[in-house]
Order: C-alpha cells, then sequence, then structure tokens
C-alpha cells in the first residue's frame, strides 16, 4: 500500500461541505480492517504463494513482524496501522494463529484510533 494514499483520500473526503465525520471514520476504519483480515487470512491459509508478485509482504518484512510479534505478543497488533511493518504484522497474525476476535479487537482499536485522531485533528484545524 502507498503511505499516505488512505489518509488523503480521507481528509479530501472531509472537506466536502456537509461531510459527516463520523460515517468518514466509521467507513475508513471499517475498509481498513478489512485489508488487514485479507493479510490475516493470506497468512493463516495461503502462505504457499508467498514468493509470488502478488503476495503483499515480502520474506524480510515477514521474519521482521514475527520478530515483534514473538517479543510483545498479541498487543503489538495495535501497531497494525503503521507504514511498512503494519501488513506483515497482520499476516503474521494469521501465520501464528492469533484467535481471530483477538487479532480483530487488537487491529480494530489501533486502526480506530488511528482515523479517530486523524479526524480529530483535521476538524481542530479547520474549525
Amino acid at each position: 500500500m502507498l503511505v499516505g494514499v488512505s489518509e488523503a483520500a480521507l481528509l479530501a473526503t472531509a472537506s466536502l461541505p456537509n461531510a459527516s465525520l463520523f460515517a468518514l471514520f466509521l467507513a475508513a476504519t471499517a475498509g481498513n480492517v478489512l485489508g488487514a483480515v485479507v493479510n490475516y487470512t493470506l497468512g493463516r491459509f495461503l502462505t504457499r504463494f508467498e514468493n509470488r508478485r502478488w503476495f503483499p509482504v515480502g520474506p524480510a518484512n515477514r521474519q521482521k513482524a514475527e520478530m515483534l510479534f514473538a517479543r510483545f505478543g498479541q498487543p503489538i497488533l495495535l501497531f497494525s496501522w503503521l507504514p511498512v511493518i503494519g501488513d506483515p504484522l497482520t499476516l503474521a497474525a494469521g501465520l501464528l494463529r492469533t484467535p481471530f476476535l483477538v487479532f480483530l479487537v487488537y487491529v480494530t482499536a489501533g486502526k480506530a484510533a488511528r482515523y479517530a485522531a486523524i479526524l480529530w485533528a483535521w476538524d481542530a484545524i479547520v474549525v
């Protein structure tokens, strides 16, 4: 994923007249969590395709993510919103068989906090 694209789209939409920041928050969070679920599923069931060009995480990033996961445990998924390391973390969660509900809670909390902070800052600056 290109860094900053979702944020730019979110803020561009937030600048439209009558934009509902809450609806934008829900849509951005849901969309980003859905992307993380795709990575989790790839890690859980499709790692045999890891060397394919379309696979979202390379071996080096996967190894880094697994080391972080081993060191900090499941709460590291709160940082799945971070560029570069977020996708490998969600893939590693699937690979390491993190229970899906636990995965979903941590990932949703982290990604929701990110978009809430972005929209809060936007609202504070624009108003």
